[in-house]
């Protein structure tokens, strides 16, 4: 479709989901739609021509909310050409306008946006005619760790301690193994075990072999279209036969994603977590992987968070912390929208309210 009012799009037009096989972000991957289209979503691809001719590839996921009715969502998404990174609001106002045509029936579309301020300090407000999400979907503020220094300067930019604590696994005898798939029974349980001493919520155990059955399919490329630059490993770390911690992380490209982890009760001194931690940046390096996403912590060091322990053990790896603008809504049918976002505010401040009752204080989570 062309835009016959373009200040930033030339056209949009529907493509097959092979096109997101390009995409910057593993959440506007083909992988990612594919995933989620197991579980409610449909994944719709697009491409955007920007009017310096600029062409982007553009993931939106979309769900049923209400019997003939749907919301619309773009993960980490639109990606914009460098000269629109002045304006990404504007740009992005024009975008969603654009895309209405293609996605009747929608009250509303969301976007997590992907950009943030180069200085490291706090993204924009919300433009018009957007509004700030009633809850975020992807978590706006993180921690990248540059891999493209050498293994030592990487633990030099570290803090101390977790210098000495990556050490200290290692010298206990802790080992870190890379089990995949075969380790998710293990991981499972770990989880559990996490969520019910950290009052978090996690999802049931097929979503997670769901991942890494798409995933593998997806690193294939049987069909052409898979992306084979992509792995999802498992890493474990052990002593004298007891599993301590877990995580799952994702190397795409140029990136590599902590994206879920989780700890026994047990032998917590021997300071498993940092291990895994260093054990993923290294193979992510040797993957040929720049930049590890420790994929979320609260917005500052506030010890009275819920999620402050979070908050040190990821800044303590020594990364750039980054805040982006965190989740918009652009109404297209504002009486079913406000509906909608009255019930997620209530349902939000429900959640954070057990949160609150239910984290301890913790010197790290994973």
């Amino acid at each position: 479709m062309r835009n016959e009012n373009a200040g930033f799009i030339t056209s949009i037009k529907k493509a097959d989901l092979a096109i997101c096989k390009t995409a910057d972000s593993f959440l506007q991957s083909v992988m990612w739609g594919r995933f989620k289209s197991r579980f409610g979503w449909t994944a719709l691809a697009f491409t955007v021509e920007w009017v310096d001719h600029a062409v982007k590839p553009l993931l939106v996921l979309s769900r049923r909310i209400a019997p003939g009715i749907t919301m619309a969502y773009i993960p980490l998404g639109p990606e914009l050409p460098e000269s629109w990174a002045s304006a990404p609001g504007l740009a992005a106002a024009e975008l969603v306008r654009t895309l209405r045509p293609f996605l009747p029936g929608t009250a509303f579309i969301r976007i997590d946006p992907p950009w943030f301020a180069r200085d490291g300090g706090m993204p924009p407000e919300t433009p018009a005619p957007f509004k700030q999400a009633a809850s975020n979907i992807q978590p706006p503020d993180t921690v990248l760790v540059d891999l493209t220094p050498s293994e030592e300067d990487i633990l030099t930019a570290m803090k101390p301690k977790w210098r000495y604590n990556t050490g200290l696994a290692e010298k206990r005898g802790v080992t870190v193994n890379s089990s995949g798939e075969q380790g998710l029974d293990i991981f499972y349980r770990l989880l559990t075990e996490t969520a019910a001493r950290d009052g978090i919520s996690i999802h049931n155990e097929s979503y997670y072999r769901t991942l890494f059955d798409v995933c593998e399919n997806d690193n294939s490329g049987g069909d052409g279209t898979g992306d084979t630059t992509l792995q999802l490993r498992l890493y474990t770390a052990e002593h004298e036969g007891d599993v301590l911690a877990a995580i799952v992380t994702l190397f795409r490209g140029k990136q590599a994603v902590y994206l879920y982890g989780a700890s026994a009760n047990i032998k917590r001194n021997l300071m498993a977590p940092y291990a895994l931690q260093w054990r993923a940046m290294r193979d992510a390096k040797a993957f040929g992987c720049t930049e590890y996403d420790l994929f979320g912590i609260p917005p500052d060091e506030n010890p009275d968070h819920p999620m402050a322990g979070l908050y040190r053990f990821k800044t303590g790896f020594g990364g750039r912390i980054i805040h982006r603008p965190g989740s918009w809504d652009y109404p297209y049918k504002p009486v079913l929208y406000a509906f909608f976002s009255g019930a997620e505010r209530l349902r939000k401040k429900m959640m954070d309210r057990r949160k609150r009752k239910t984290a301890r204080p913790a010197p790290h989570r994973s």
